[in-house]
C-alpha cells in the first residue's frame, strides 16, 4: 500500500518536533528529524559562528533520504523546505505560533539574541510560509495554528484525516 510523504515546516519553535513524533505514533509513518538525521550522519557544510550552528549539506541530505522518499510513509521534519525536491511530498504543513509564545520558547532553548530576533521575524513576515509557496503547489500547501496543547491534538486530527482520505483515494 502507498503511503504519502509529509513535510512539517515553520519556524524553529513552532513544535514541528512535537507534532511530527505524535504523528508517526498514531499514523505508522516514519518520522525523520532533519536536524538529528545531518547530525549523525555529520552532513554538514562548516559551521555558522554568527549563529551558533552547524550549516546542513542539503545535497548529501536529499542523497540521504532519496531512498526513503521514494518508497513513502515519512514525515519529514525541517525548518527550511526549498532544497527538499517537490516530487516527495504530497502535503507539506507550516506550522505558525503566536509571537510572544514562540519568544518563550526560543528564550528556554537558550537562543542567542541575535537568533531569537531572526527567528521572531522570519516568524512576523511568514518567510517559511512564503518559502512553502515558492516551492510547492499552493494546493498541498497548508498552515496550521501551533500556540496551545488544544492545536496539537487538532492538528494531529486534521492531518490524521488527510492520510486516511489519501489513502482511500490511492486504492481507489
Amino acid at each position: 500500500m502507498l503511503l504519502p510523504n509529509i513535510l512539517l515546516t515553520g519556524t524553529p519553535g513552532v513544535g514541528k518536533t512535537t507534532l511530527g513524533k505524535e504523528l508517526a505514533s498514531r499514523s505508522g509513518l516514519k518520522y525523520v528529524n532533519v536536524g538529528d538525521l545531518a547530525q549523525e550522519g555529520q552532513l554538514y557544510d562548516g559551521y555558522d559562528e554568527e549563529y551558533n550552528c552547524p550549516v546542513l549539506d542539503e545535497d548529501r541530505v536529499v542523497d540521504e533520504l532519496e531512498n526513503q522518499m521514494s518508497e513513502g510513509g515519512i514525515i519529514v521534519d525541517y525548518h527550511g523546505c526549498n532544497f527538499f525536491p517537490e516530487r516527495w511530498f504530497h502535503r507539506v504543513f507550516v506550522l505558525q505560533t503566536d509571537n510572544s509564545i514562540l519568544y518563550k520558547r526560543l528564550e528556554t532553548r537558550g537562543y542567542n539574541e541575535k537568533k531569537l530576533t531572526n527567528n521572531i521575524q522570519c516568524e512576523i513576515f511568514q518567510v517559511l510560509y512564503e518559502e512553502a509557496l515558492a516551492s510547492y503547489k499552493n494546493e498541498i500547501v497548508h498552515q496550521l495554528r501551533s500556540d496551545k496543547p488544544e492545536d496539537l491534538e487538532n492538528n494531529i486530527n486534521e492531518i490524521l484525516k488527510w492520510v486516511e482520505q489519501w489513502i482511500k483515494d490511492q486504492s481507489s
